[in-house]
């Protein structure tokens, strides 16, 4: 969305890499260090294993010492005693960039040559949740991140805790990602996704190196909400930050608008008077403080933010569950009339080449299946991300204005509709999206129905 990301940076500060030490090592330890080099190495490479920037998967396997506890290797920033993960009490972090990048060159990464690593950020209450099957439905969407990042080579980080006793709920987010940011300086970006968004494209990869370049911050937002400065412009349900003092800078600001800050009421009051739709409301959430933040601070945050809007990076969950018996029929109807000798989309594979057959079965749906690659209001796409918002099955507390059984249904249906892209490579699907037994697929599937 070009006319949301013109603006000036945030000014990012650098500083030299720490100084490098160096220490004997025994000789009574270099058979043991040997082992644990070649353990590092192997570990190295399982790193280095797929992109989600990258259709077809995987980058060429370049082994490379990791340096251990007992090895000579240069001080880096984890070195500083002054370092602090903590988005509350910890000094403010400066020089990242620098740090980050002497980091990887320490351990033979260059990223300038490699796919944009990526992490996924999510996680969900300490205590169990007091709604009926909330922690089915979590455990539901746990499995589902796990299946897409596995699929799309991207790590996962659920966190269950609240890194500071103040940044509660929604505010809780911020002290993970922060910390997630300085425990991967080996990933390009931090992906957040909130617990109740599902995930709804088994196939559909990040555009990261190509319409995120230059780029710092990734949301789903809403022109017409945007352009009447509403707190449900963007939904920070979902977004990606990449790994850089303008994205820390971001974060600290952020933070300090929370309740673990004194300005809090302060800003509640502010942010509250200032978007249009809150009037006379008290509830001031980390939604509202980042729409201001970015909304009212646009010369200054707009180049490097970038507002999606072209596909479905966070779909509104009413917009989507009745179609997806429509999505599944046209997928099939493409994949069935396509010559399985020509197209080879009927074909058995292996699950690690997912996503060379996701790059086939996307050529086949363009122009076929109208709407574009993630999903839009128009069209027949499946949705990259389900969002369901207001539903909270974990609280059990949903919206007034839906009713419990509409959430569970379409989280169900949702989840089943996952599901099937995934069990597909194991030869099953289930017999109906509200239905959980499983059916084996026949061979040539499409083409010929699933037994009964």
């Amino acid at each position: 969305m070009a006319g949301w990301s013109e603006a000036v940076p945030l000014r990012v500060s650098a500083s030299p890499a720490a100084a490098s030490s160096k220490r004997l090592v025994a000789p009574a330890s270099r058979a043991r260090d040997a082992l644990v080099f070649a353990a590092g190495v192997a570990a190295a490479v399982l790193a280095l294993l797929g992109s989600a920037s990258v259709p077809g998967g995987g980058i060429p396997l370049v082994a490379f010492p990791v340096p251990g506890p007992d090895d000579d290797a240069p001080r880096t920033f984890y070195d500083d005693p002054e370092l602090s993960y903590d988005a509350v009490r910890g000094r403010r972090l400066t020089g990242w960039d620098a740090k980050r990048a002497a980091w990887l060159r320490s351990r033979g990464l260059d990223r300038r040559h490699a796919p944009e690593r990526v992490v996924m950020v999510s996680g969900s209450q300490p205590e169990p949740c007091k709604g009926a099957a909330g922690d089915h439905l979590l455990l539901r969407t746990l499995k589902n991140k796990l299946d897409y990042c596995r699929l799309h080579g991207i790590e996962l980080l659920y966190n269950r805790d609240f890194l500071h006793p103040a940044m509660t709920s929604y505010w809780a987010k911020i002290p993970i990602v922060r910390a997630a940011m300085l425990a991967h300086p080996d990933a390009e970006w931090v992906w957040w996704v909130d617990s109740d968004a599902v995930f709804t494209d088994m196939d559909f990869s990040l555009p990261l190196a190509t319409r995120y370049a230059g780029k710092n911050f990734v949301a789903y937002g809403w022109p017409d909400k945007i352009a009447n400065k509403s707190w449900l412009g963007i939904n920070n349900g979902v977004f990606l930050l990449r790994n850089c003092q303008w994205s820390l800078d971001l974060l600290d600001e952020w933070a300090r608008m929370g309740p673990a800050f004194p300005e809090h009421d302060r800003w509640a009051k502010t942010v509250l008077g200032a978007l249009t739709d809150k009037g006379g409301s008290t509830w001031y959430d980390d939604q509202s403080a980042l729409v201001y933040l970015l909304l009212f601070n646009w010369e200054r945050l707009g180049e490097k933010a970038f507002i999606e809007t072209e596909y479905f990076l966070m779909a509104y969950w009413l917009d989507i569950v009745g179609t997806l018996d429509g999505v599944v029929a046209r997928y099939e109807a493409v994949e069935r009339a396509a010559r399985s000798g020509s197209s080879g989309l009927r074909r058995r594979h292996a699950e690690q080449e997912h996503l060379r057959y996701a790059a086939a079965r996307n050529a086949a749906v363009r122009g076929v299946v109208p709407g574009p690659a993630g999903g839009g209001y128009k069209g027949w796409r499946r949705p990259l991300i389900t969002h369901f918002v207001g539903c909270q099955p974990c609280s059990g507390e949903q919206n007034p204005m839906y009713s419990k059984k509409s959430c569970d249904d379409g989280m169900r249906a949702a989840l089943g509709f996952a599901d099937d892209q995934v069990l597909r490579a194991y030869g099953f699907r289930h017999a109906g999206l509200l239905n959980d037994s499983v059916r084996p697929l026949p061979f040539d599937y499409p083409a010929a129905p699933p037994s009964r």
